[in-house]
C-alpha cells in the first residue's frame, strides 16, 4: 500500500475493513459477504454502505464479484488486522490493568479506538496487559505486521454427542449475552464435554466437570466457537 493510500484511510474506513474481516471469518463463502450484512451490523442504510464500499474499492482494499458480494484484498486484510490488533490490545488493557468488566470491554475499546492512538501507546498497553495473545473474548491478537494464524474452530452448535471440546472464542459482544455465557461458565479455554444434542436444532446439554451440567440453546451455541479435541470421546 502506498503512503498516499495510508494517509487517505480514516478510522471509519478501518472499522469497516475490520468488520468485513470479522463477518467473512464466519461466512464460509471464500471470504465474501453481502453489503446487506454490512449495513445490518453497522445499523446504517444501504446507500451509506455502498458509498463506503465504493471508496474502499477505489483504494484497492476490497474487491467485488457479481452474485458473491465483497471481500478484502490482501492489503485490505492487512489493514483490518492492524485495526483489530489495536482494538483487542485496548480490550486487554481495560480488563487486566483498569479492571473494566470483560463484558464491557468491547464497547469501551470501540470508543477509545475512535481517536488516533499512537503505536507507542498501544505498545505500552500491550506490555502493561502482560503481552496478551488473545482478547478477553478469545479472539487472537494479530501481530504488528497485521498477520494472524489460521483458526480451526467450529460453532458449538455443530458438535456431536460425546465430543470433548475447548471453547476458543465468542462471536457476540452483546453485554447481556456475555453476562449469561459467563454465568454458565462457558468462557474461552474452558473444557466441555457434549453430553447430548437434541434433534432439529434443539438445545445441547454440556458437562463442565464431573458434577456440573449446562443446557445451551441452539441460537446461543451458534455464537460460541470451540476446537474439537481429536480422538477424545466422553
Amino acid at each position: 500500500m502506498t503512503k498516499e493510500t495510508q494517509e487517505e484511510l480514516t478510522l471509519k474506513m478501518r472499522r469497516y475493513l475490520a468488520r468485513i474481516h470479522q463477518l467473512a471469518d464466519f461466512s464460509g463463502s471464500a471470504g465474501f459477504i453481502s453489503t446487506a450484512e454490512l449495513a445490518e451490523t453497522f445499523l446504517v442504510t444501504a446507500p451509506a454502505v455502498n458509498r463506503m464500499v465504493n471508496r474502499l474499492r477505489e483504494l484497492e482494499l476490497i474487491e467485488h464479484a457479481p452474485y458473491k458480494g465483497i471481500r478484502l484484498t490482501e492489503q485490505g486484510r492487512t489493514e483490518a488486522l492492524k485495526y483489530l490488533r489495536q482494538h483487542r490490545i485496548i480490550e486487554c488493557f481495560l480488563v487486566e490493568v483498569l479492571k473494566v468488566p470483560w463484558t464491557e470491554a468491547h464497547e469501551e475499546a470501540t470508543s477509545m479506538s475512535s481517536i488516533n492512538l499512537s503505536e507507542a501507546l498501544i505498545d505500552r498497553m500491550f506490555e502493561m496487559a502482560g503481552r496478551p495473545q488473545f482478547c478477553p473474548h478469545g479472539e487472537p491478537i494479530p501481530n504488528k505486521a497485521g498477520e494472524l494464524p489460521p483458526l480451526e474452530d467450529i460453532p458449538l452448535s455443530e458438535t456431536q454427542k460425546g465430543q470433548k471440546v475447548v471453547v476458543t472464542r465468542l462471536r457476540t459482544r452483546d453485554k447481556d449475552r456475555l453476562q449469561y455465557i459467563g454465568a454458565l461458565g462457558i468462557l474461552p479455554n474452558t473444557l466441555l464435554t457434549i453430553h447430548s444434542v437434541a434433534p432439529f436444532n434443539g438445545p445441547l446439554q454440556i458437562r463442565l466437570n464431573t458434577h456440573t451440567y449446562r443446557i445451551v440453546g441452539h441460537n446461543l451455541a451458534e455464537l460460541i466457537r470451540v476446537r474439537v479435541l481429536e480422538n477424545e470421546q466422553a
